[in-house]
């Protein structure tokens, strides 16, 4: 395992269960204490964790800060492509049935090998992502549509109320939405309140909500939540997720997918 990787189990563990312990890391990840020291001086450089003796607790502080869609594109792309071809397990087997897809890029990944799929023109897909109503479209996709509204520029989303309106009237069989963070006392959260808005608009009018998150994702905060974790049905991560944090979310009674 690369220390890059394993620092990010570190760090998600740390967010789930409020403390860390340098033998206990040890054993678990099969390295030298004095490995697990230095992992734990990079995350708290970095401000993720604070150590305290003997190991490190959890920050408590909601992230802000936003990356580019490229860079986040960039992000754990074999994760994200192995969370996107379990979540193809998630689509209605009947034609004529409606999704939400909203703009996060695991969701992007996803709507690339739907519209690869002999099926795709059997459902009727809604999108508040630029990127993905144009792959589609590309395609030969018909049954998609974009909402309408103001285009966020570093993530290509439509948001606003114009957007927020017409999905108050729409109903769907599956959302498949992504989030930047995942814990469970703040559920689904992400950095931008108008993005919020679109999640929850979907989350809220969806019978069955499918939640794209990478393992990297798993134990952080974002400003604004929107969605409970009560509110979903199933997380699709990948590997690398907290084996305690996926024990947690299935004895929630949420179904945990692991992509690989």
């Amino acid at each position: 395992m690369y220390a890059e990787e394993r620092r990010r189990q570190i760090a998600a563990q740390t967010a789930v269960e409020g403390r860390v312990n340098v033998t206990k890391l040890s054993r678990k990840f099969d390295v030298t204490a004095e490995t697990i020291r230095r992992d734990l001086a990079v995350l708290d450089r970095e401000g993720i964790v604070h150590r305290v003796h003997g190991g490190a607790v959890a920050t408590q502080s909601f992230q802000t800060t936003e990356l580019s869609l490229d860079a986040r594109l960039r992000s754990a792309p074999n994760a994200k492509s192995a969370i996107a071809r379990a979540a193809l397990n998630f689509l209605p087997e009947t034609p004529g049935r409606g999704l939400f897809l909203d703009a996060g890029t695991t969701v992007t990944a996803l709507a690339d090998l739907i519209a690869d799929t002999p099926q795709a023109n059997q459902w009727s897909i809604v999108t508040n992502s630029l990127p993905i109503a144009l792959t589609m479209a590309n395609k030969g996709l018909s049954e998609i549509q974009l909402l309408g509204g103001s285009v966020r520029a570093i993530t290509q989303a439509v948001v606003g109320d114009t957007a927020l309106r017409t999905l108050a009237l729409m109903r769907a069989d599956v959302a498949f939405i992504g989030t930047n963070a995942l814990t469970l006392d703040h559920g689904l959260s992400t950095a931008d309140a108008q993005e919020a808005a679109i999640k929850s608009a979907m989350v809220t009018n969806a019978r069955r909500v499918v939640v794209l998150c990478d393992s990297s994702k798993i134990g952080n905060d974002y400003l604004v939540s929107f969605a409970a974790i009560e509110n979903i049905d199933v997380v699709i991560t990948d590997s690398n997720a907290p084996e305690s944090y996926v024990q947690s979310l299935r004895d929630r009674d949420i179904e945990v997918v692991l992509g690989s």
